[in-house]
């Protein structure tokens, strides 16, 4: 990774670009307009002089760099839901909020996302391409090419830090997700936190993740760790509500001459679907006859709405993918079941989005407040595969059948578990290609519209007027921050507290605002995820699916393993009247294919994507993973909430563990725990009895009870474990004082992580619990004293 452009002072930086004005007095006169942020501290009008009788106060006055009447901003972005499923547009999900927001403004049928969730968040935040502000895959898989770092640079500033600096008050509520794993603990660095310099808003409550459990998430406020309540009645999603809402009652008592921006998150549509049964059973018997015929039926609903073009064709089912009619008729509750919890769990988070607007409009704000409801970061998800319980397995590439799922759930309640704190569902792939109708394929795909194309809404009653009409430009995530800076007459500044600025990418598209009909100004916007690339220009669109099948993540190991990206197929569409990518063009046109092949490498390498595919390196070479420098480590019982990407990898390599601890008669807690209830590790007392648990996420389990009761007193506990290499099975035994005490064999183990979210933890198990036995004991602390863990890798 390449040093920030950072020079000694903003003097020197704008210096460089011609900003500043002569030094005087020795000082450097920074410009107010706006290119050097921040804005120069306003002078004194006071006289000092050197007796108070003689000295003048005038108080001064900041000058007000915004218009009159600035709006308030509410950017809402929910995760892993597809252009097929809100009830606004056709789809089967209802969605009122977003029907409120639809109604009062304009809705958008041809604006679009990088297919996946931190490289979107990143352009949606700074204007940028992706790969540009070093985010060209998650931030749990960043590599050290230039454009996978997983670090926003300075020099792409984000918009709380810009608005920010012209007054607005910031707050981001939800997932964040574009911070480095290995910058997520308790010791930072911080700069990267959403409330860190670097980021610059003023206030966030959410979760740093990718994902967490809907039931137990793993919470940060502003820097400082969060413990939900273990109350059946908590949803993360109404928590994120519930402080939205607070935080707009304090900006409303506390800075009342102050517009704010509201960044709104929730985690759902995201894997794990987590909802109360009473959502998921408003949806019970809705897609009984499976996703081919919902596909259908949304198709036939978004024409009648006139939500896409009458002319738009529905687009097949891919080869790969399992059709309805082949889920044998044994499977097909269990694959219904998952569909109406997703549906509920997206039902609800946008009802709990409501309650931010109800409070808008009971303070009289709603008017002169933007909201703009981006339906997804990317398209539906088809990581669930063949329909899960415990969707990590997708991420670690580990094969599974459906009776690995059904088996596992009958030990957890059966069908009534889905979408419960025991499980990780995830829905069939089929629903989530159904979810994108009408077009191709799935998130993660940047070749087409199925990975990229999301409903957006945008109200704005003292500014927009409804008229009914979809706006069909053709426009991008980064044109979201050009869009507020003209809006509010804001020159994206050259230079931010001292780093020269990267250019914006994104094109405002506030020129849509009064003419459905415009002409789109966005001439050029490439894509590109996994190796799945596109590039548009004009009208038209060329790309190329890539290696990576999202629907079979393991299976396609073997593809990217001999995939050369000069070799691949690619496909070209005419846009102006091909709307769903339905009829490729690139036999007939092969000239024109070439010309969109060739700018697309131009805007690879501009925009720093080389090589293209980085983000399937991984799947590859797993050992190249992100993970704490450490090979040794001396805990005590002050360790808690460590992330899984910074701690010990214990489930995945050869490892040893030494407990030193006092223990009581009967002593019972947890000794250590890394994971949560969706995979991970623990070593526990009950009732005197050592236990030590592997939870294989959730599919299989692995538990061994050392036998006889360990006398109350202080002893050294070792745990051994020998892993060949990653994936494979695992030798543990455990030692008593030096006498071993118990062994057993983990016949598989984790290749890359338990969680996405869960934590190590010494002497309790935050979070949700990795062990059932102590589900209904949680957080189970341990009653006696702990001395030291310590860990060494082999």
């Amino acid at each position: 990774m390449k040093a920030p452009r950072q020079l000694v002072s903003a003097l020197g930086c704008a210096a460089a670009l011609g900003l500043c004005a002569m030094p005087t007095h020795g000082a450097a006169a920074t410009p107010g307009d706006g290119s050097v942020l921040p804005f120069p501290q306003v002078p004194s009008a006071s006289v000092a002089k050197p007796r108070l009788q003689d000295s003048t106060m005038t108080h001064r006055t900041q000058p007000s760099r915004l218009p009159k009447d600035a709006p308030n901003i509410l950017i809402v972005l929910l995760d892993d839901v597809g252009f097929g499923q809100a009830g606004t547009y056709g789809g089967p999900i209802r969605t009122p909020t977003l029907d409120r927001i639809a109604s009062a403004g304009i809705s958008y049928n041809a604006f679009h996302t990088t297919s996946i969730c931190s490289p979107t968040r990143a352009a949606l935040l700074t204007g940028r391409n992706h790969q540009r502000v070093g985010s060209g895959t998650i931030a749990e898989r960043a590599v050290d090419w230039d454009g996978y770092t997983g670090v926003i640079p300075r020099s792409a500033a984000t918009l709380p830090k810009v608005l920010g600096n012209y007054g607005y008050k910031t707050a981001a509520f939800g997932k964040w997700h574009n911070t480095p794993a290995t910058q997520t603990t308790a010791m930072g660095p911080f700069t990267l936190w959403p409330t860190g310099e670097g980021i610059g808003f003023d206030y966030f409550y959410g979760f740093l993740a990718g994902e967490t459990s809907q039931w137990e998430p793993r919470l940060v406020e502003n820097f400082n760790p969060i413990e939900p309540p273990h109350d059946p009645k908590y949803h993360l999603s109404e928590d994120l509500a519930a402080r939205a809402v607070t935080w707009l009652r304090r900006h409303r008592a506390f800075a009342p001459d102050r517009p704010f921006l509201m960044y709104l998150a929730p985690g759902a549509g995201h894997g794990p679907h987590h909802i109360f049964p009473e959502w998921a059973d408003k949806y019970k018997g809705r897609f009984d006859d499976g996703w081919d015929k919902l596909r259908e039926r949304t198709f036939k609903r978004q024409k009648e709405l006139g939500w896409i073009p009458p002319d738009a064709q529905l687009t097949p089912r891919a080869a790969s993918m399992a059709s309805w009619d082949s889920i044998p008729e044994s499977e097909r509750p269990f694959q219904r079941r998952l569909m109406e919890v997703f549906a509920g769990f997206v039902e609800h988070v946008d009802v709990q989005i409501g309650k931010v607007i109800d409070e808008l409009q009971r303070q009289k704000q709603f008017d002169n407040t933007i909201v703009i409801y981006i339906f997804g970061d990317n398209g539906a998800s088809a990581e669930g595969q063949a329909g899960s319980i415990s969707e990590l397995l997708a991420q670690n590439n580990i094969p599974n059948t459906i009776q690995d799922h059904l088996r596992a759930l009958e030990q957890l309640g059966g069908l009534a578990a889905i979408g419960g704190p025991k499980t990780d569902n995830m829905y069939h792939a089929g629903w989530a290609w159904a979810g994108n109708t009408p077009f191709h394929h799935t998130k993660l795909i940047g070749s087409h519209f199925g990975g990229t194309r999301n409903p957006m809404a945008i109200s704005w009653p003292a500014r927009i007027k409804h008229d009914g009409k979809p706006r069909s430009q053709f426009h991008h995530v980064n044109d979201i921050a050009p869009t507020l800076y003209e809006l509010l007459g804001i020159v994206p500044p050259k230079v931010v507290d001292g780093f020269a600025q990267d250019p914006i990418d994104g094109v405002s598209l506030a020129y849509t605002f009064a003419d459905a009909n415009t002409a789109t100004r966005k001439p050029v916007q490439y894509f590109d995820n996994n190796g799945s690339r596109g590039i548009y220009r004009d009208g038209w669109f060329a790309g190329a699916f890539g290696p990576f099948v999202p629907w079979d993540a393991a299976g396609s190991s073997p593809k990217i393993k001999d995939w050369d990206s000069a070799l691949d197929a690619w496909e070209l569409y005419d846009l102006r009247s091909d709307y769903s990518q339905a009829n490729d063009l690139a036999k007939k046109d092969p000239q024109r294919l070439a010309e969109l092949q060739a700018l697309f490498l131009k805007e690879a390498e501009a925009n720093k994507v080389f090589p293209i595919g980085a983000g399937n390196w991984l799947r590859l070479h797993p050992d190249d993973r992100i993970t704490t420098p450490y090979s040794t480590w001396r805990f005590d019982a002050s360790t808690t909430r460590m992330p899984e990407f910074t701690a010990p990898g214990l489930g995945r390599q050869s490892n040893r563990v030494l407990v030193d601890a006092e223990f009581g008669a009967n002593a019972s807690g947890v000794l250590y725990a890394l994971g949560g209830a969706s995979g991970g590790l623990t070593l526990y007392m009950d009732q005197g009895e050592l236990v030590y648990e592997y939870n294989m996420l959730i599919i299989e389990r692995t538990r061994v009870r050392a036998k006889g009761k360990l006398a109350a007193g202080r002893h050294r506990i070792e745990v051994d474990t020998v892993i060949a290499r990653p994936g494979a099975s695992a030798e543990v035994v455990l030692r008593v004082d030096g006498a071993q005490v118990a062994r057993t064999t983990v016949k598989r183990t984790v290749p890359a992580a338990f969680t996405a979210s869960e934590s190590f933890d010494v002497g309790i198990d935050l979070g949700s619990p990795v062990s059932l036995d102590y589900f209904d004991r949680r957080p189970f602390r341990f009653d006696g004293r702990i001395e030291a863990v310590e860990v060494m890798l082999k």
